[in-house]
């Protein structure tokens, strides 16, 4: 009796292993339309400073434009899936990419929210700064993005 229950459970382990390596050649389309950046992204529209611009560029941009910069383990299956849904909801909500497409009204109101996110730790998420430590502001990095957002232009 024993003997079968052993053989049934190596049984559906293997079955398991042998699922979730087939699983790994399911890789959805990646999140990244060119390495140049385009006439519609916030850079490009208003040129912000160095520092600016790097801080969005490593705590923003992956998940807040056309251009991903995935890690090793961003391939792994099932995470794929969940880090592209999170993707194409950030993008939902804000696409750096396509800022210059959106009417002043709509880029004020996300200027105050990225504002007001930052402020209260919202973002990055928490989840993300988990497997991306450096994407992680620091107090300094914060003000230079409200300080700079607060007085543009």
């Amino acid at each position: 009796m024993k003997q079968k229950q052993k053989q049934k459970w190596k049984t559906i382990s293997l079955s398991v292993i042998g699922l979730l390596v087939a699983f790994q050649f399911y890789q959805p389309v990646r999140n990244i339309s060119s390495r140049q950046v385009q006439a519609t992204d916030f850079r490009k529209v208003y040129n912000p400073p160095k520092a600016v611009s790097q801080i969005l560029e490593n705590s923003c941009y992956n998940c807040h434009s056309n251009n991903t910069k995935y890690e090793w383990f961003d391939y792994i299956q099932p995470g794929r899936m969940f880090i592209e849904s999170h993707i194409a909801k950030g993008k939902q909500d804000l696409n750096f990419s396509a800022w210059g497409d959106y009417y002043s009204g709509k880029q004020e109101r996300l200027l105050q929210s990225i504002v007001t996110q930052v402020e209260k730790n919202e973002m990055p998420l928490p989840s993300y700064l988990w497997l991306h430590p450096e994407a992680k502001l620091t107090n300094e990095e914060k003000q230079t993005l409200i300080n700079w957002i607060k007085n543009k232009e």
